[in-house]
């Protein structure tokens, strides 16, 4: 809520719904559980993600990609992009950026892989854990924020795994590495949840988005029946044209259109992608319609569909499969 104004108001709209759940105590995300489904075990397993760790590398605010001496993501010389700038300084303007300099970023970034272990170690060592078993921090971050947000994240990386291949406190390890080792004990019942903020759907939902999941479903119910209908069909432009409806439908289906427009971080580039996804996956669908009627496909058809499958190879191994009791396609290899 901090970081977006947007999101501030949004917390208000929904506020006096929210009731807080009871906190069970001897629970710690150090450890790892088994998922309930009410009546049991599951048999799926879950690492909580550590948030005390995880905000020292994702936020620019609060962690290390937003000390001075980094590399500032937002200031680019024009033409060309690049970037000659540092951070300088919390909210410091794009005018008053100082250059960039290599020279104190090794030091810094040892400094923040050490301190980052020592988080760790503390964690560990407060934790209450299950049994003999050695607790576990996860901390799961997107891959592009290394390198991409945080120009040195790759370089913080290899110090922070050079300094825990040197403790002796801690040592690294996959997720399913120790759960092979250390399977899970407890079984958790999860609530309802998601990546939102609090845990919450009021991002993806609300007055602003609500628009957006009219076209969602429509498009989720076409390309059933389109599926239902043709789905068996063997022939080579009609498995293309269904093929990349099911793209166009799984590009619009993503949430980050919902969280842009939520945020105003990016609306109308949000909204712009959103109809355009919106519009090739209903222009694809009416071209598989005819296509199957006509068994002809007209050569303004043919230029469309070549051309969204040039803008939007995504998944190129797709395979269309339906379940009774599934919605949209699934991408399977």
């Amino acid at each position: 809520l901090a970081r977006f104004d947007a999101l501030k108001r949004l917390w208000k709209q929904i506020e006096a719904q929210y009731v807080p759940r009871p906190q069970k105590e001897d629970l710690s995300p150090c450890n790892v559980y088994w998922v309930g489904s009410g009546s049991g075990d599951t048999g799926v397993a879950f690492f909580t993600r550590d948030p005390g760790t995880g905000v020292q590398v994702w936020s620019g605010e609060q962690g290390y990609p937003g000390s001075a001496e980094y590399l500032d993501f937002h200031k680019k010389h024009f033409p060309g992009g690049l970037r000659y700038w540092r951070v300088t300084g919390p909210k410091v303007d794009l005018g008053e950026k100082q250059p960039y300099s290599l020279e104190p970023i090794e030091g810094r970034l040892r400094e923040h892989a050490h301190h980052f272990l020592g988080l760790v170690v503390g964690n560990l060592k407060g934790a209450q854990l299950n049994g003999d078993r050695p607790g576990v921090v996860c901390a799961p971050f997107d891959a592009e924020l290394f390198g991409h947000w945080w120009f040195e994240g790759p370089r913080w990386i290899y110090h922070l795994a050079k300094a825990a291949h040197e403790s002796k406190e801690v040592s690294l390890i996959t997720c399913g590495e120790y759960l092979h080792k250390f399977p899970p004990s407890t079984v958790v019942d999860l609530p309802e949840g998601s990546w939102g903020e609090g845990g919450f759907h009021f991002i993806w939902l609300n007055k602003d988005t609500e628009w957006t999941w009219r076209h969602v479903h429509a498009a989720e119910g076409r390309m059933k029946a389109l599926l239902a209908a043709y789905g068996k069909d063997s022939d080579p432009l009609m498995r293309r044209a269904l093929a990349q409806a099911a793209r166009e439908l799984l590009l619009l289906e993503s949430s980050d259109w919902q969280f842009l427009i939520s945020t105003w971080s990016a609306r109308d580039y949000a909204q712009q992608r959103f109809a355009e996804h919106d519009a090739c996956f209903n222009r694809l669908a009416e071209l598989a319609e005819r296509y199957a009627t006509s068994r002809d496909m007209a050569e303004d058809d043919l230029n469309y569909l070549r051309k969204c499958e040039r803008i939007d190879p995504i998944f190129p191994e797709l395979k269309l499969t339906l379940r009774p009791d599934e919605d949209s396609p699934r991408e399977s290899g």
